[in-house]
C-alpha cells in the first residue's frame, strides 16, 4: 500500500482541484446551458420520447431537417453499455463538470507514469495538461463529447508507451480499453488528429529500436498495439460503421452536383469544401496566444465588458464598444484562445535543447505540424496538400482545433524537461546560450509587447473590421472625419489588453526561471522548487481559464426545462394532433436552432452533419422560398387562404403545414397555416427522368410536385420505368400509423401508380413492404421517397431497421469478450506473480552473523 500512496495522494489532489474550480456551482447543482447543449436536447427530444415510451432506440428522427438518422444525435448502442459502466467507475462517480477536469488530469497522469515519471512530477504534468485553456472553453461551449474524447487520448498513448517499453499485455489492454472509450465518446475528429501524434511516437520508438538493435521487440509491440486498436474499434463498430456510411451522405461526403468556376475549385475529392474546412483557421500571428492569452484580445465578447480595456476608451465611443468584440483576429469568432501557460512554453522550448533522443524530436515535429496545419487558409499550400492526399483530412472542419496536438506535446516535453533539470541541475549552467534563446522567445517577446507605445490600427483592427468601418463612414452611419480618431482609440483599447497579458506572461516566465536558477545554485530545495513551479503554473492557468469558464455562467438546473417552454404559437400548432407534419420557424435563426425541433417536426434545425442533399436543397430552393413566404404573408395580411402557394412548391412537398412568423416588437410569434401543404403522401401522374443531380435540382425550379415528380434515371427500374402513372380523383394515400422509425400507409388506386412521400430519402436502412412483400424504394424531387404501387388497396410500411446494425453489434460483443478475456488473463498473471513473489519472501531465511 505504501508503494501506491503517492499515486493516491495525487488523485486526491486532482479531485480537490476539480471541486474547488467549480465551487460553488458543483455543490448547488447549477449547470451550464449553452447553445450546443440546448441544440442537442432539442434534436434528441423525439428519440428520447420514443425510448421512454417503448424502451427501444430509434435510429431515425423527423425532428430536424425534415428527417435524418440519429447516428450523430444520440449514438447509443446496447454493446456499449459495459463501456458506460467503465466510464462511471473511471470518473470515480464524481459530480458533473467536476469529473471532466478530473479525468483530463488523470489521463495525462497515467501517460506520465507509463513513461516512468515519478508520481509528483506526473501530478504536475496532469495539471499542466488538464488546465490548458482550450479544455475549459470546450466545457463553456458545451462541447462535452470533444472534451471527453481528448481526456481519453493520453491514456491511450500510455498503452502505446507501455507496450514499447516491454509490457506487452498491460500496454495492449490499456490501449484497447481507451481506444474503445475514446471512440464511444464520439468525436472522431479528435481521435483522427492524434493518429498523427501516435505515428510520430511510433517512428521515434522505431528509430530507438534500430539504434539499440531491438527491432524484433519493436515489431512485436507494434503488432500487439495494432491488435489492441482493432479490438477497441471492434467494440465500437456499430457506431463507427454507421457514422462512416452516414458521413458519405452528409456535408462530409461527396456532392453529386458538378460545380463550375470558383465553386469547382472549392470542391474536394469526397469531402467538405475547402472554404468550409478552413473557415476557422488560426492566424499566423495569433499563434502567440500560446504565450500571451490576450494576444488577439481573447474571446468574441463585447469590448465594453472588459473594465481594464475601457480605462483607455474615449467615452464618446462607448456605444460603439458595446458592439465590437475584444477578439481582433482573423477567425469569424472565437470563444477564447489556445493558451498552454507561459512557463510551460518556456520549459518546452528549453526541452528542445536539453532533452535528448528520438522522443523529443517526435514531440517537436508533432508540435510544429499542428501549428502549421492550424493556420489553414493562411498556409493554403500545406492545407491543400493534406486535403488532397492525406486520407480523411477533408472530412473535418475548423482546422484551428488541430492545435490540441500542440496542447498535448508542449506540456509533455515540458514535464520531461523539468524532470531532467531536477535530476541534473548543472544542465542550466552548461546550456546558458539555449537558456538565453528560450528566455528571449518567451519573456523577451512578452516584454516587447508589454511596453506601451503608439499602437497602429493595422495591428489591432482586422481587415474585415476596417472594411466595415469604411462602409459605415461611406454610408453616413459614422462621421468620416471621426474615423481616424475612432480607429486610433480602438487600437489603444485593444493594445491595453495585449500589454496587460504580455506583462503578466513576462513575470510568470521570470518567476519560473528564478526558481530554477535558485535550485541550480543550491539555494532552494528540490521539493520547494517543484512545488513552486507547480503553484506558479496552476495560478497562471487558473486565472486565464476563469475568464472563459466561471461561476457566473452556471444557471439553475430548472433552466433546462424553462428554455423549452412552448410559445403561444407552439401551443396553437400543437392543438393539431396529426402525428406527422412539418413546421418552418421564420421567427428564429431557422438553421441554427433546435427549439423548434423540441416541439415540432422542423424544416430547419442545427447539426454539424446534416444530409448534403438537404443542405443543397436549402441553398437552392428553401432559402428563396422562405423569402417568398415572408412576402406572401405580408401581402395576404396573414390570411392563409390568400397565399400564392406556387411561390413555395418545395416547402409544400415537404408537408410544411405551419409557418411561425414574427408578430410584434417583444419577440411574439404567430402561426400561419399553409393550406397548400401536400400532406404525407400522394400519387403523381407523371415522372420525368434526368441524367444527373444538376438536372434533378434544376427541375425543381418549375416542378408542380402535386402532379409530377422528377427522378434520377438510376431509379427508373425501382419505379418500373413509368413516365405516365395512373392517378384519378378517387386515388387515396393516407398515413395510418406514425413512429419516427416506422410509417404505415393505406393506398387505393385504380391503376398502377407512383406514390411520393413527404419523407426524406436515405439509401441505407429503410425496409419497405407492400402488403408484407418487400418493395424497392426510389428517390424523387431530389430528397423525397417514392414507391411504385400496384393497382387496388394496399398497406405500405416503411421501417428503419438497418441490417448492418445487427451484424456490427455481434462483432462489438465479440470485441468486448476479447477485452474481458485479456483483462482476466492480465489479472491472473498479476496474481500468480504476486503469489510467487510472496512465496520467495517467506522461504528466504536470512543467515545469522557469527559471533
Amino acid at each position: 500500500m505504501k508503494k501506491y500512496l503517492p499515486d493516491l495522494l495525487v488523485l486526491v489532489a486532482f479531485v480537490l482541484l476539480s471541486f474547488i474550480y467549480f465551487y460553488p456551482a458543483d455543490t448547488e447543482g447549477r449547470i451550464l446551458f449553452q447553445h450546443d447543449t440546448e441544440a442537442g436536447a432539442g434534436a434528441g427530444q423525439e428519440a428520447m420520447e420514443y425510448y421512454q415510451k417503448t424502451g427501444e432506440r430509434t435510429r431515425w428522427t423527423n425532428a430536424l431537417f425534415g428527417g435524418m438518422p440519429t447516428y450523430q444525435i444520440s449514438p447509443s448502442y446496447d454493446s456499449t453499455r459495459p463501456l458506460t459502466w467503465v466510464q462511471t467507475v473511471y470518473h470515480l462517480f464524481l459530480p458533473n463538470y467536476v469529473y471532466l477536469t478530473f479525468i483530463m488530469m488523470l489521463g495525462f497522469y497515467i501517460l506520465l507514469r507509463a513513461f516512468g515519471i515519478p508520481a509528483w512530477y506526473a501530478g504536475i504534468g496532469g495539471v499542466l495538461w488538464g488546465f490548458s485553456s482550450y479544455f475549459f472553453i470546450l466545457i463553456s461551449a458545451g462541447h462535452i463529447w470533444k472534451f471527453i474524447t481528448l481526456a481519453y487520448i493520453p491514456p491511450t498513448i500510455a498503452g502505446m508507451v507501455l507496450a514499447y517499453r516491454g509490457r506487452l499485455l498491460a500496454g495492449g489492454l490499456v490501449t484497447a480499453l481507451f481506444v474503445a472509450l475514446q471512440i464511444v465518446s464520439n468525436h472522431v475528429q479528435m481521435s483522427y488528429y492524434f493518429l498523427f501524434v501516435m505515428l510520430f511516437l511510433a517512428v521515434a520508438y522505431g528509430v530507438e529500436a534500430w539504434r539499440s538493435h531491438t527491432l524484433p521487440r519493436f515489431f512485436r509491440a507494434t503488432a500487439v498495439l495494432v491488435v489492441a486498436g482493432l479490438v477497441g474499434v471492434a467494440i465500437n463498430l456499430s457506431n463507427l460503421y454507421h457514422t462512416y456510411t452516414y458521413s458519405k451522405q452528409t456535408m462530409r461526403g461527396p456532392s453529386e452536383l458538378v460545380q463550375t468556376g470558383d465553386a469547382a475549385a472549392q470542391q474536394t475529392d469526397g469531402g467538405l469544401e475547402r472554404d468550409y474546412i478552413t473557415q476557422w483557421s488560426y492566424g499566423i500571428g495569433e499563434t502567440w496566444t500560446l504565450l500571451i492569452p490576450n494576444f488577439k484580445g481573447g474571446a468574441s465578447v463585447p469590448l465594453a465588458d472588459n473594465e481594464q480595456a475601457m480605462q483607455k476608451a474615449d467615452p464618446r465611443y462607448a456605444g460603439l464598444y458595446r458592439q465590437l468584440t475584444q477578439y481582433f483576429g482573423t477567425q469569424p469568432m472565437t470563444a477564447g484562445p489556445v493558451y498552454v501557460g507561459a512557463f510551460v512554453l518556456f520549459l518546452f522550448l528549453l526541452g528542445c535543447f536539453v532533452v535528448k533522443g528520438p522522443l523529443k524530436w517526435a514531440l517537436v515535429g508533432a508540435t510544429v505540424l499542428s501549428i502549421l496545419l492550424s493556420w489553414g487558409k493562411n498556409m493554403m499550400w500545406l492545407t491543400d496538400l493534406f486535403i488532397d492526399y492525406v486520407p480523411m483530412y477533408n472530412k473535418f472542419r475548423a482546422v484551428s482545433s488541430i492545435l490540441v496536438i500542440a496542447e498535448f506535446t508542449i506540456p509533455l516535453l515540458a514535464v520531461l524537461t523539468l524532470v531532467k533539470l531536477m535530476r541534473e541541475p548543472e544542465l542550466l549552467r552548461k546550456n546558458l546560450k539555449p537558456l538565453l534563446v528560450c528566455l528571449l522567445l518567451t519573456a523577451g517577446v512578452a516584454l516587447w509587447w508589454a511596453v506601451p507605445g503608439n499602437p497602429s490600427p493595422s495591428d489591432y483592427v482586422p481587415a474585415q473590421e476596417m472594411q466595415m468601418f469604411q462602409q459605415a463612414a461611406d454610408q453616413g452611419y459614422l462621421p468620416s472625419q471621426e474615423l481616424p480618431a475612432i480607429l486610433q482609440n480602438l487600437s489603444e483599447v485593444r493594445a491595453a489588453l495585449v500589454q496587460s497579458d504580455a506583462l503578466r506572461s513576462f513575470f510568470i516566465v521570470a518567476a519560473g526561471l528564478l526558481l530554477l536558477m535558485l535550485y541550480a545554485g543550491g539555494r532552494l530545495r528540490r521539493s520547494f522548487t517543484v512545488g513552486g513551479i507547480a503553484l506558479l503554473c496552476l495560478v497562471d492557468m487558473w486565472g486565464v481559464n476563469k475568464r472563459y469558464l466561471n461561476d457566473a455562467q452556471f444557471v439553475p438546473a430548472s433552466v433546462t426545462t424553462t428554455s423549452f417552454t412552448p410559445t403561444e404559437a407552439d401551443k396553437l400548432i400543437l392543438q393539431d394532433t396529426d402525428p406527422d407534419y412539418r413546421v418552418l420557424n421564420l421567427a428564429s435563426n431557422t438553421f441554427n436552432e433546435n427549439k423548434t425541433s423540441y416541439w415540432h417536426k422542423s424544416i430547419g434545425g442545427y447539426h454539424a452533419a446534416k444530409l448534403r442533399r438537404y443542405q443543397e436543397l436549402i441553398d437552392r430552393r428553401i432559402l428563396p422560398e422562405m423569402q417568398a413566404v415572408y412576402a406572401e404573408a405580408a401581402r395576404a395580411g396573414g390570411q392563409a387562404d390568400s397565399l400564392d402557394a406556387s411561390k413555395f412548391p418545395v416547402l409544400n412537398m415537404l408537408n410544411t403545414r405551419y409557418f411561425i412568423l414574427p408578430a410584434g416588437q417583444q419577440g411574439e410569434t404567430a402561426p400561419l397555416r399553409n393550406p397548400a401543404a401536400l400532406g404525407n403522401a400522394w400519387f403523381v401522374d407523371r415522372v420525368t427522368y434526368v441524367e444527373n443531380a444538376n438536372e434533378e435540382i434544376a427541375a425543381l425550379d418549375h416542378l408542380r410536385p402535386a402532379h409530377e415528380a422528377v427522378a434520377d434515371r438510376r431509379f427508373s427500374e425501382a419505379l418500373g420505368g413509368m413516365e405516365q402513372a395512373y392517378k384519378d380523383s378517387l386515388s387515396t394515400l393516407r398515413l395510418t400509423a406514425y413512429e419516427p422509425n416506422r410509417l404505415t400507409y393505406e393506398s387505393e388506386n385504380g391503376g398502377e401508380g407512383v406514390a411520393v412521400f413527404s419523407e426524406i430519402y436515405y439509401p441505407d436502412g429503410w425496409q419497405v413492404t407492400i402488403d408484407g412483400e418487400p418493395a424497392p424504394l426510389a428517390r424523387v424531387n431530389y430528397v423525397l421517397r417514392a414507391l411504385r404501387v400496384p393497382a387496388g388497396k394496399h398497406v405500405i410500411e416503411m421501417r428503419f431497421d438497418p441490417k448492418s446494425l445487427h451484424v456490427t453489434e455481434g462483432i462489438a460483443y465479440a470485441g468486448l469478450s476479447l477485452l474481458v478475456l485479456g483483462a482476466a488473463a492480465g489479472a491472473g498473471l498479476w496474481a500468480v506473480r504476486r503469489r510467487k513473489k510472496n512465496a520467495e519472501k517467506e522461504t528466504h531465511v536470512p543467515l545469522k552473523k557469527e559471533d
